[in-house]
């Protein structure tokens, strides 16, 4: 019988939550903004709150020895929360992505055909650890016109909690109907599981976390998913690298952020490089306690350096460890990334174009650089205010998802009598 009332309840924010978004879909471009500014400002005025709970969170971390990268993404800071407003604010500043007329034109019999982008409707949002993700799926899911569930993991459930709370305390001054914002208060699977099927009350579901989650999701829902994925992300240093810009972008990609999912996991080396540059890339490493992972030549080329299982290659470590394998050519490197990639971020370090060019148009993924790192696979980075998730897959939406992966479409027709 207790499942049955939280099964019930679940269902009963779902239904409030497609009502709502009803409303909130009416809104103006300057209804929505003047939320997103109230939500930024209460973060910042009630941010101690947020860190009290999340505190909580950080506490039952510790006695459950979650890994340093877990806790990373777990905590919060004034820094941080400052960070959430300030997103928001860039949030309100982007272009309204509703009610763009995307194609205009008239048929022969007259009939006019336009094509408008709506916004989808209600948002299913299950994710894992980082409660800015709370924060950031708000945001986007608001401006664009659309209601949005929340179902955090367990670890954060304080944290989320109370940013839920500031939210609706935000709404209350604004036009966006608080139960536009729902919150699943449960640490409980079904929950997540019920959000799967209800396709008369949500438009879609967007999964964020480890690749259990998401292959969880993908492989049981019945509502349309929005799949974003895991980064098991390469950095192919070339045979005409800088060496310089190589080791720069190396260090950034591995160790600015480890544990978010566009830091690299694996570095491919050309042989003829590593001959040139070997005593400054194994500096590098142990200059940033790198820990790695390489195939037999690089086990007798780098110190310390541990024989890579398959799991090595295809692990995202999310810390301070990287696989490291050594190739002859151009075609072995993206012949690794193809067997072993997750399609997210891919990175070639070369000062050839005819060899960057190769590598883009032959290496599938969402995000492909060319001197530059793979951190940039984000939606703040790219200038998108802040996304709801970087997508893998190929349909709608690929890449980092921001408020215009969101909208859908629909026509509209005006005639003056015609028939078929």
């Amino acid at each position: 019988m207790h499942l049955l009332n939280e099964q019930s309840t679940v269902e009963a924010q779902a239904m409030q939550a497609k009502k709502a978004g009803k409303r909130l879909s009416l809104l103006t471009t300057e209804d929505k903004n003047h939320a997103l500014i109230s939500l930024a400002e209460h973060l910042e005025t009630e941010f101690d709150f947020i860190l009290k709970a999340n505190e909580k969170d950080l506490e039952a971390g510790r006695s459950k020895g979650f890994t340093e990268a877990f806790m990373d993404r777990l905590a919060l800071s004034k820094t941080r929360i400052f960070e959430f407003a300030d997103g928001l604010r860039q949030v309100a500043a982007l272009e309204d992505p509703v009610g763009k007329i995307l194609l205009k034109k008239s048929l022969d019999n007259g009939l006019s055909v336009s094509k408008i982008s709506v916004p989808l409707g209600v948002i299913g949002m299950i994710y894992e650890a980082r409660p800015n993700v709370t924060v950031d799926a708000t945001g986007l899911a608001l401006k664009s016109g659309n209601a949005i569930i929340l179902k955090g993991g367990s670890s954060a459930i304080h944290s989320n909690k109370a940013i839920v709370d500031v939210i609706h305390r935000a709404l209350i001054h604004t036009k966006i109907p608080k139960e536009a914002v729902q919150f699943i208060n449960s640490t409980n699977r079904e929950d997540s599981q019920q959000l799967f099927t209800m396709r008369e009350h949500i438009d879609v579901l967007i999964p964020r976390g480890g690749g259990s989650l998401i292959n969880e999701v993908v492989s049981n829902a019945s509502v349309p998913v929005l799949e974003t994925g895991v980064g098991n992300c390469h950095l192919y240093i070339d045979q005409e690298a800088n060496p310089e810009i190589a080791l720069r972008i190396l260090v950034n990609a591995k160790t600015d952020r480890p544990a978010v999912c566009n830091a690299i996991e694996t570095v491919i080396v050309h042989q003829d490089w590593l001959n040139k540059h070997k005593i400054d890339l194994i500096q590098t490493f142990s200059a940033h306690s790198i820990s790695v992972h390489g195939d037999k030549k690089v086990v007798s080329e780098i110190p310390n350096a541990s024989l890579a299982t398959e799991e090595d290659w295809a692990d995202e470590y999310l810390s301070l460890h990287i696989a490291m394998k050594v190739v002859q050519d151009i075609d072995e490197a993206i012949e690794h990334i193809e067997s072993y990639g997750t399609r997210h971020s891919e990175a070639i370090i070369t000062e050839n174009n005819d060899s960057a060019e190769y590598f883009m148009q032959r290496v599938d993924a969402a995000a492909l650089y060319h001197n530059a790192s793979t951190r940039f696979t984000d939606g703040g980075a790219l200038g998108f205010g802040a996304e709801i998730g970087i997508s893998t897959q190929k349909l709608h939406a690929r890449g980092p998802m921001g408020l215009e992966a969101l909208t859908t479409v629909k026509y509209v027709m005006s005639g003056n009598g015609q028939i078929r």
